[in-house]
């Protein structure tokens, strides 16, 4: 209640109760696999150029391609918009030297680390030179320009800055190879009060190293000013970067729960983000067992605010005894795998299709909605698929839960299927699981202001108001079915749902039920002779 205290005019705002419901993004994907470099926190990415330049290109492991940059390009190839990645390297808890570790170095009076471990980061040259506006006077001779260089494979002698104004000249030099990334700061300062600062500055940019102020001393230069673009003798690299004892394992995928906040890996990290509404591991077979679906669909059906695409290994059982890998309503299969193209090389190669198929449900929630059964849907960015399955072959599959990916004539290739891997017929279909999860998240996150609140009468309508403005929304844009509301849904908080314990006890209880639509999976034509003149009857 408000204080009268003096005589005046008071003027109070006053809340009308209506507190609606937004709906929760429902294409965010939670990619994790292994990268060519990066951090090692799941990082937002908008774009395949993007992830390139924060994660690198593609990755062979020996003769093993590793397939997350693929799939995270086939997700942009399809329209996704936004996706985490998560990368997973090596780690040994029990022996910290075996885990992976990144490159560094000190000059001066800055520490220089690679943005995450591996040996990506022995690769990473750090060059310092004059600031383009030190003119020799006090005022600006503690500022430097900082180039940093990363080559992807090791380079040869004699480098090439491309920076430099005259790297252009010594084109016939043998083994030239410029360096695969360039990031190039200029004036920068020691100083912590200026807004040229390298460690505020770099660190906030850049995809290849982190600063450390370790006193008040400008770094000396490292390279002369006039060497025509070549770094001599030994270039300023970063040095003592490993990518660990052993390849990462179950366990780096799977990340320690227990991880104090921030310091979590792989799944663990994923599920503090709590935009992610899918998940997807290119590089789930990696192991040549279920280990990896089974950890996603584990986090899905813990959460209950996700979902899981899971793919068909590339040699996947014959037809009789080909099923999904999990059981779940929290996760959808597909098969079989597809052909593309290798930039780098033009050469065709297999990659699963759980990258391609997660941009495909991004596409269809946002351009029709998370009610429209991502299905009957082109797949973009291939150039064919692994086998072609025919009709009789997917009469066998599509029981089991086995999404198959077809190719029609005129058409393309399409996703032909939209079933969960679950045995319980009222889950068996993508769309109503997804939908309802959507619903779950939007109501659960939009009626916080709930708690504490007086539970009583007023405070029950109000949140039957919230939740039935929602639910009509979703009625009218055509994802719960009915000819009318109460055909569509029902919202119940009263005392029908509550008894005077459950008021007692802090309990408030809402009874909500709704209509979702179900894909046209089967469509019948009945077709008849007709005796023309005879009596039609319609129905």
């Amino acid at each position: 209640m408000p204080e009268y205290l003096s005589p005046g005019v008071y003027i109070e705002e006053v809340s009308t109760g209506n507190k609606p419901i937004e709906g929760v993004a429902t294409s965010t994907v939670g990619f994790i696999g292994i990268t060519e470099r990066g951090p090692l926190e799941p990082t937002l990415i908008t774009s395949f150029s993007e992830y390139a330049r924060t994660f690198g290109s593609y990755v062979k492991e020996g003769v093993n391609e590793r397939f997350l940059p693929r799939g995270v390009e086939g997700f942009f190839q399809n329209n996704g918009k936004r996706c985490f990645v998560m990368r997973v390297v090596s780690e040994d808890p029990n022996n910290p030297a075996n885990s992976a570790q990144p490159a560094s170095s000190v000059i001066g009076d800055m520490a220089v680390e690679a943005a995450g471990p591996g040996s990506w980061g022995n690769r990473v040259a750090v060059k310092i030179t004059r600031a383009s506006l030190d003119d020799g006077t006090a005022q600006t001779e503690n500022l430097f320009k900082l180039t940093v260089m990363y080559w992807k494979e090791p380079p040869p002698a004699p480098l090439i800055d491309p920076t430099h104004p005259q790297s252009r000249l010594p084109a016939n030099l043998p083994n030239r190879r410029e360096p695969d990334l360039i990031e190039v700061y200029d004036n920068l300062t020691p100083d912590p009060l200026s807004g040229n600062f390298y460690e505020r500055r770099v660190n906030s940019f850049s995809n290849l190293v982190e600063l450390t102020r370790n006193g008040p001393a400008r770094p000396d230069d490292n390279a002369p000013e006039n060497d025509q673009a070549i770094i001599p003798g030994q270039p300023p690299f970063l040095q003592n970067g490993a990518d660990g004892a052993a390849a990462p394992g179950l366990d780096d995928f799977r990340g320690n729960p227990l991880a104090e906040p921030g310091e979590k890996r792989g799944l663990a990290a994923l599920e503090e983000v709590d935009e992610i509404a899918i998940l997807c591991c290119p590089d789930e077979h990696i192991f040549n067992n279920d280990q990896i679906a089974q950890s996603l669909v584990e986090q899905c059906e813990r959460l209950k605010d996700r979902f899981a695409i899971l793919q068909a290994p590339f040699a996947a059982d014959p037809i009789s005894a080909h099923r999904p890998s999990v059981v779940s309503k929290y996760a959808a299969y597909y098969y079989p795998w597809l052909e593309v193209i290798d930039p780098p090389t033009g050469v065709a190669l297999f990659v699963p299709p759980g990258g391609h198929v997660a941009g495909i449900y991004a596409r269809s929630d946002i351009e029709r909605g998370v009610h429209k059964a991502p299905a009957n849907e082109v797949v973009r960015g291939i150039s064919n698929l692994q086998l072609q399955v025919t009709k009789g072959q997917q009469d066998i599959l599509n029981p089991r839960g086995v999404n198959v990916l077809r190719e029609f004539p005129g058409r393309g290739k399409l996703v032909w299927g939209a079933r969960t891997t679950t045995l319980d017929p009222e889950w068996k279909y993508v769309n109503v699981r997804r939908l309802f999860i959507f619903v779950e998240e939007s109501i659960e996150e939009a009626t916080q202001w709930v708690v504490f609140e007086p539970n009583d009468e007023p405070l029950w309508a109000r949140v039957r108001r919230a939740v039935s403005g929602f639910l009509t929304r979703l009625w009218m844009d055509g994802m719960l079915q009915g000819r009318t509301r109460e055909e569509a849904y029902f919202v119940r908080c009263d005392r029908t749902t509550m008894t005077q314990d459950d008021i007692d006890n802090g309990r408030l209880i809402v009874l909500i039920g709704i209509a979702p639509v179900k894909p046209a999976e089967f469509v019948i034509f009945r077709i008849g002779q007709w005796a023309g003149g005879s009596e039609i009857t319609e129905g």
